[in-house]
C-alpha cells in the first residue's frame, strides 16, 4: 500500500510523544500515512517551518497557534488546531540558591505558600536592583501564562518585580547552571534534567496552578486542512490511537526507549520514563514522587480541542500584551480550535466525543458526568489554584477581576 506522506515539526519534549509514537508504533501506517518528523530547537523555528510550507503540521504550544492566527508579532496566518496533544506536563524549577530560600526539602510546595516566600525574596531583590529572572519557552506559551498567573495571584508583578525571558527548552537547564536565570518554567524532560544535574529543584508542577490546563496541540495551516480534509481526518485518528496506547502502563518502558533516541528527545530514558508515569523527582537523588495527572493524555477526552481553553489563552494574551479585549479577536482565537474536525474524524469509532465545544473552565471540583454525542464522558477536577473559574462568555468581566 502506498502511504501518504506528512511532515510534522516538533521540539524535543515528552509531549511530542503522540506523533513520534504514531510513526514508530505503526498507528500512522495503519491509517495510510507515513509521518516524517522534523526536529527543531525553538518554537519560533517550528512555527516558521509550518508557515512557509516546510512542514504540513506541527507539535506546537497552544498560545502560539492562536497568536499566529491573530497576527501577534508577525502577519496573521490562518491556523487550525484539530487535536490537543496533551494537558499539563510542565513544572517550575528554581535554582539551588533560590530553592534554599523558598522551598521545604522533600516536599512539593503549595502554590500559595511557595508564592508568599518567593514574594519576599523577589521584592528584596528588586529593591536591591537585582531582580529575580525566570525563563519561559516563548512569549506566547502556556508556560509564560501559567507562571504569570501564579506570580500575579500571590502578589508578584511580572515585568516589574521580576524579569521573564525566553529560553529554548533544551537549554533551560544550562541557563540555570550558568546562573543566567533563577527559575524556569518548561516541559519535561528538561526540569528533570536540571534536577538530575544538581542545578535546580522543582518547586511546583503546572497542574497545581491549573489542573487540566491545555498544553501542546497539533497545529496546521487552514489552507492545508481545507485542501486535504480526508488526510487530516486520518492523522487525527492515528494520533488518537497513539494516545490510547501511550497511557497503557505496560507500554511505558518501550515508549521511553523510543522517545529517548537521538533523533527525538536525546535525553536519558529513565528521566523520560518518570515523566510518562507521573513520577517526579524534586531534587537531585530524591525518591520520585507520584503526582497524579502530572501529564494528562487521552483520558476524559483530553485530546479534544475545547474552544473555551482557546478563549482562556486569549484572555491571558490580552492581559499580558496590554491590549484591549476584543470580542471579534476572541471569536477568532476560539475559532483556531476545531472540535468539529475532531468529531468528524472520530465519529463511529470508540472515541468519546463531547457534545459541547466550550465549557466553564476551572469549575469542576469532583468528577462530573457531562453530555456527549458518543460514549460516556466523565471530567475530573480542573480547578485553578486561586479558586477562580473562567466563563468564555464573560471574559471581559473575568479580566477585570484579575490582579
Amino acid at each position: 500500500m502506498t502511504l501518504d506522506r506528512i511532515r510534522i515539526g516538533f521540539l524535543p519534549l515528552v509531549d511530542a510523544a503522540l506523533p513520534i509514537l504514531a510513526r514508530e508504533r505503526g498507528f500512522a501506517a495503519a491509517h495510510g500515512l507515513e509521518i516524517d518528523l522534523v526536529r527543531d530547537l525553538s518554537w519560533a523555528t517550528v512555527r516558521d517551518r509550518l508557515l512557509y510550507g516546510h512542514t504540513d503540521a506541527a507539535h506546537m504550544i497552544a498560545p502560539l497557534a492562536i497568536a499566529t492566527a491573530l497576527g501577534r508579532g508577525r502577519p496573521a496566518v490562518e491556523i487550525d488546531v484539530p487535536f490537543a496533544l496533551g494537558l499539563n506536563g510542565n513544572a517550575i524549577t528554581f535554582s539551588i540558591p533560590l530553592a534554599a530560600e523558598t522551598l521545604e526539602s522533600g516536599q512539593l510546595g503549595d502554590p500559595r505558600t511557595v508564592g508568599e516566600r518567593l514574594r519576599e525574596v523577589a521584592l528584596a531583590r528588586a529593591q536591591a536592583g537585582r531582580p529575580l529572572r525566570f525563563g519561559v519557552v516563548h512569549r506566547y506559551s502556556s508556560h509564560n501564562y501559567m507562571l504569570r498567573y501564579w506570580l500575579a495571584a500571590v502578589g508578584i508583578r511580572p515585568d516589574m518585580d521580576v524579569e521573564i525571558v525566553t529560553i529554548s527548552p533544551p537549554f533551560a537547564a544550562d541557563a540555570l547552571a550558568a546562573g543566567e536565570v533563577d527559575g524556569i518554567c518548561v516541559g519535561e524532560p528538561w526540569n528533570s534534567v536540571a534536577v538530575d544535574r544538581g542545578v535546580g529543584r522543582i518547586a511546583l508542577v503546572t497542574a497545581q496552578i491549573w489542573r487540566r490546563g491545555v498544553e501542546k496541540v497539533l497545529a496546521m495551516r487552514r489552507e492545508t486542512v481545507n485542501g486535504s480534509p480526508e488526510l487530516v481526518a486520518r492523522l487525527i485518528r492515528a494520533l488518537h490511537d497513539a494516545a490510547a496506547h501511550f497511557v497503557e502502563l505496560d507500554a511505558a518502558e518501550e515508549n521511553a526507549r523510543i522517545l529517548a533516541q537521538p533523533a527525538y528527545l536525546a535525553a536519558p530514558e529513565e528521566t523520560i520514563l518518570r515523566a510518562i508515569t507521573d513520577r517526579v523527582r524534586l531534587s537531585q537523588g530524591a525518591t520520585p514522587l507520584h503526582i497524579p495527572d502530572f501529564m494528562f493524555q487521552f483520558r476524559e477526552a483530553a485530546n479534544f480541542p475545547w474552544r473555551s481553553q482557546a478563549a482562556w489563552l486569549y484572555s491571558q494574551m490580552t492581559r499580558w500584551d496590554g491590549t484591549p479585549f476584543s470580542s471579534e479577536e476572541a471569536a477568532r482565537a476560539e475559532g483556531v480550535f476545531r472540535p468539529d474536525l475532531y468529531r468528524a474524524a472520530l465519529a463511529g469509532s470508540a472515541a468519546i466525543l463531547p457534545g459541547a465545544s466550550s465549557k466553564l473552565e476551572g469549575a469542576i471540583g469532583d468528577p462530573l458526568g457531562v453530555g456527549s454525542v458518543q460514549g460516556r464522558l466523565m471530567l475530573g477536577a480542573d480547578r485553578f489554584f486561586d479558586g477562580r473559574a473562567f466563563d468564555p462568555d464573560d471574559a471581559e468581566a473575568y479580566l477585570a477581576s484579575l490582579p
